[in-house]
């Protein structure tokens, strides 16, 4: 791996929520453990609540995954504690920035980093604050964490905020789905293989499904969930992202700038939906009581910290459509929910039958190819073909094919995170979303908020432990589909 040489101090706002405790503190940890990270670097880490070991209580969650009875283990946990600064800071208070500019370095040839993992809300003010005392220097960056802005009226209004004070390219916003191994190997297998690059069109596909499912519910984000659902919260930015990765046309280089100029034209292209469309191409859902994991679970209302009338949605399916040469006529079946059958996140590619099969085939329907793209529980890469059965007789049957390359059988494959912070150290925005993206996505999906705000018609419940609504699966049926659901149950691991 590549060391990250450049000195820096990470400020990091949000230091006691759960996304610093489960991601950001992990992925730091895993840079130092595997020398990435330069000698000269500080995490100054900013939290709300009270600590009386803030460094205590880090070492606990980070050192779950490693062999504490290790001496060199222990050894290389104290050296990383070292970089770490920690202090109680209200971030609404514009009189604690001044404080804070006397943690934070500022030789010339040291950037400093401000992770704003807070709600949106608080972003306008954090930059406010930060420059207002001078912090916002030619050598500082943010990350900016989604979802950003609840609607198309609030993301403009926040990154209007932000742009006030920071340039556009030393803002990243983060959408960790496209630091994971296979969505950049997606990119490599379509970009550097002749053999995929031109099957990848309306003349050889069916249709593509994008799955994100997890079992878990809401669990200790209630309160933030019921005010976002599930379409704010992993559709405006984790199934559009990766719809734009799988639609986009080749950039001219592998340049951030080029890269992210193809996503925007796909998102420009998406065929507008009214209120007409959103009442057929979109399903959404609120899970109810029921089996998960083998154990009896309580509905989404009867979460605690949930509002037993609450209307916000747990789960959400659409049929989007792309309005170019490529993908004319192709349907992208999007869907995302909680306390479903199986966790996975899987791209797959459909392609068409063949125009006359010479042979028997007994259930033709899945006899087609398909490309998938696994990004988690495991990630990996599978062709699905169509081969002669062992025996007398010419009978076909499916086959796969591993694409998995040799990373993905080491021990460990490096967390999103990982490469995410990596990159905003190297100051690398390729994998990072850029404002038009951010709003063009806004526009797609502010549609869909409108008709459901205004409409009488609430989220169909579905059974916990299901694949959701019977009006995702019929939406598809109408079509002659069906969602791809060959999911392992021996491979669900606990949620991310």
């Amino acid at each position: 791996m590549i060391p990250l040489n450049e000195p820096f101090d990470l400020v990091l706002f949000g230091a006691s929520g759960d996304l610093s405790t489960r991601k950001l503190f992990p992925a730091l940890f895993s840079l130092h453990l595997d020398g990435r990270l330069p000698s000269e670097w500080r995490l100054v880490a900013l939290y709300r609540r009270e600590h009386v070991d803030f460094i205590e209580n880090l070492r606990i969650p980070i050192m779950l995954n490693h062999n504490t009875n290790d001496e060199s283990m222990k050894a290389k946990w104290d050296t990383f504690a070292t970089h770490i600064v920690s202090f109680s800071f209200d971030a609404t208070a514009p009189e604690n920035y001044g404080e804070l500019k006397t943690f934070v370095n500022q030789m010339p040839d040291t950037s400093t980093i401000f992770y704003l993992a807070t709600p949106s809300v608080l972003y306008g003010k954090i930059c406010t604050g930060l420059a207002n005392a001078q912090l916002n220097t030619e050598n500082s960056r943010i990350v900016l964490e989604k979802p950003i802005g609840s609607d198309l009226t609030s993301a403009k209004d926040i990154n209007e905020l932000v742009s006030q004070h920071f340039k556009e390219q030393q803002i990243f916003r983060i959408d960790h789905y496209l630091g994971k191994e296979t969505v950049q190997n997606l990119l490599v297998l379509r970009f550097a293989n002749t053999i995929f690059e031109s099957q990848w069109s309306q003349k050889y596909i069916d249709n593509i499904q994008i799955t994100i499912s997890e079992t878990l519910g809401v669990e200790e984000r209630a309160e933030f969930y019921d005010q976002v659902g599930a379409l704010r919260d992993m559709g405006q930015n984790h199934l559009l992202q990766l719809l734009c990765i799988v639609a986009m046309e080749p950039p001219s280089r592998f340049t951030a700038d080029a890269v992210r100029d193809e996503k925007v034209k796909v998102l420009r292209a998406l065929r507008t939906l009214n209120d007409l469309d959103v009442h057929k191409k979109v399903v959404r859902g609120q899970y109810k009581t029921g089996v998960s994991n083998g154990s009896a679970v309580k509905g989404y209302v009867n979460e605690a910290g949930v509002d037993p009338a609450s209307e916000t949605e747990t789960y959400v399916a659409m049929k989007v459509e792309i309005d170019n040469w490529r993908w004319a006529g192709v349907p992208f079946y999007l869907r995302t929910g909680k306390r479903l059958a199986h966790r996975a996140c899987e791209i797959v590619v459909n392609f068409k039958e063949v125009p006359h099969s010479i042979f028997d085939l007994q259930h033709k329907k899945t006899m087609a190819n398909k490309l998938v793209f696994r990004l988690q529980p495991d990630e990996g890469i599978r062709l699905i073909l169509c081969e002669k059965k062992t025996g007398p007789g010419v009978n076909v049957r499916s086959t796969e094919l591993s694409l998995s390359p040799d990373y993905l059988h080491r021990k460990r494959v490096p967390d999103a995170y990982e490469r995410l912070l990596g990159d905003v150290i190297s100051n690398n925005q390729t994998l990072f979303v850029r404002q038009d993206e951010l709003i063009a996505a806004w526009e797609w999906l502010d549609p869909i908020l409108k008709h459901w705000n205004e409409s009488e018609q609430g989220p169909e419940p579905y059974i916990s432990g299901s694949w959701g609504p019977a009006a995702s699966t019929l939406m598809l049926a109408k079509d002659g589909r069906l969602w791809d659901e060959t999911f392992s149950p021996s491979e669900q691991e606990a949620d991310e």
